[in-house]
């Protein structure tokens, strides 16, 4: 999740912004597609329902702007918008632990320690009322709560959404140390008390298999930790977040895998560690014991590092332990996209990721996909980031064979069931004719008369997510112009 101070904030945004330069491409150069190289089939795109969707979580325009690839009338205060539903299906449900009411069990009395720091829309509240009982149909739970994210993880499953993750941004508050679910007060300590390791597993695993057996959804992976080795989830905080040292994780993670595994859900993957960079990732997978990593079936890492990172490294490192690798938060307040185009590229290139997601579709200023406050129920049009992100999500689809595009500013993937292959290139500070070399393809085709499909989103201003059929193949090869700042999507179909 994201860091909550603004200075933060810019900063990342200052440091993302500083990697175009190095990506930018060569004037008028030929990139030549490598179907040899296999990066993995893509699994899928997706975002967490925190904290938008607590909010948010009835809308159907909303859930068709993600979860469909429709075009969508969008309403928002600023008017209507047609909007190219991005596709996604992912899902990262994210399961509360803060509390309102005091609770008095057999004369022991706790009082949840809510700052006023904390807005009421990411008060996402725990399912687990007291210690009184583990029983998940005993009075000390509430499975009426949180219904507005429950409704929008039920309206993407019903588009179409097929993996869910469930993730934790701190254990219930009746748990932590200090009765806050923002963080202990010194950050960079424990929160979750000790004789609650087992308790906090139990929570975990008891709301995945109340899911599966009662929601009609079905947890693809479970997370219990978030950025967990980060300092900065220090009471009173503006969001829910905990810190754990590497042995609090591994002993979590233990308690987590037999009790998912009491509840029948053996094959149902747990995720770690979710840390805000590539690098932090690396430092905790290695810190983390055998028996741990066993019990791990999914790395998951947030891509705040911008244009840093040892993304190479982090791959090596699954593919040799064999774990699946996801990129399960970005975000940055570039409004244009440019910052996302060349994160994605640099993750698409050296991560090589199953998932990709960004962390609040709706969010204020150019953190927002589409811009929003959700705490005062304001929404307004979609930045350009949005289009440049349909110009990936809407065609590089689930099932398809990352591959290599010949250099850091294409994304190529492959369809092999219907013979199509998706470009997605990055265009930066020079306009210029970039040629596309398919020759080690041995049939290439296209549309009828050799026509290739091109989609632009120009992020200063222009073409957003418009559809061009001007592009046609000459032999093997095709080229086509880019302004400044320009994202473009290109698919041939008929290649073998």
């Amino acid at each position: 999740m994201l860091r909550s101070a603004g200075a933060l904030r810019l900063g990342a945004a200052v440091l993302l912004a500083s990697v175009w330069a190095p990506m930018a491409a060569r004037a008028d150069y030929t990139t030549t597609v490598n179907p040899a190289t296999s990066w993995g089939t893509w699994r899928g795109w997706g975002s967490s329902l925190a904290w938008w969707a607590n909010q948010f979580g009835t809308r159907d325009d909303m859930a068709n702007v993600l979860y469909t690839t429709n075009t969508v009338a969008f309403t928002s205060n600023q008017g209507t918008q047609s909007l190219p539903g991005l596709g996604f299906n992912v899902v990262r449900y994210n399961v509360g632990g803060t509390g309102t009411q005091p609770i008095n069990v057999g004369g022991s009395v706790a009082t949840p320690n809510n700052p006023s720091t904390l807005p009421a829309f990411k008060m996402i509240p725990t399912y687990w009322l007291d210690w009184a009982s583990s029983s998940p149909t005993s009075s000390s739970w509430n499975w009426t709560v949180d219904s507005n994210q429950r409704n929008m993880m039920w309206k993407a499953r019903d588009r179409g959404v097929n993996v869910f993750e469930l993730f934790s941004n701190s254990p219930p508050w009746w748990m932590c140390i200090n009765s806050s679910t923002t963080g202990s007060n010194s950050g960079s300590g424990d929160n979750l008390q000790s004789w609650n390791y087992q308790s906090f597993a139990v929570y975990m695993a008891t709301v995945a298999k109340y899911s599966h057996d009662n929601w009609g959804v079905t947890f693809t992976s479970v997370e219990p930790f978030n950025e967990s080795s980060s300092s900065w989830w220090k009471y009173p905080g503006n969001q829910e977040g905990c810190h754990f040292d590497m042995s609090t994780q591994n002993a979590v993670i233990g308690y987590l895998r037999t009790e998912m595994n009491n509840r029948g859900l053996n094959a149902t993957p747990i995720s770690a560690s979710d840390e805000n960079t590539v690098d932090g990732e690396i430092s905790s997978w290695n810190a983390l014991t055998t028996a741990s990593k066993s019990s791990v079936g999914q790395i998951n890492t947030h891509g705040y590092q911008g244009g840093g990172g040892n993304r190479s490294g982090l791959y090596s490192t699954a593919k040799t332990a064999g774990k699946e690798l996801w990129n399960s938060e970005y975000g940055e307040g570039d409004a244009t996209g440019m910052s996302l185009a060349s994160n994605l590229n640099l993750d698409m290139r050296w991560l090589h990721p199953r998932v990709w997601c960004y962390w609040q579709p709706f969010d204020s200023g150019g953190w927002g996909l589409i811009q929003s406050n959700p705490g005062d129920n304001w929404v307004g049009f979609a930045n350009p980031k949005y289009y440049v992100l349909a110009q990936y999500t809407r065609h590089i689809r689930p099932g398809m064979t990352l591959i290599d595009g010949g250099e850091g500013n294409t994304v190529a993937a492959y369809d092999a069931a219907n013979h199509r292959l998706v470009l997605v290139t990055t265009n930066y500070g020079t306009a210029q004719w970039i040629n596309y070399d398919l020759s080690k393809y041995s049939t290439v085709n296209g549309n009828a008369g050799g026509g290739v499909d091109r989609w632009a989103t120009q992020t200063s201003g222009g073409d957003m997510y418009a559809y061009h059929a001007d592009t046609t193949l000459s032999g093997k090869k095709f080229w086509s112009w880019f302004p400044t700042n320009t994202v473009q999507t290109f698919v041939v179909n008929n290649i073998y």
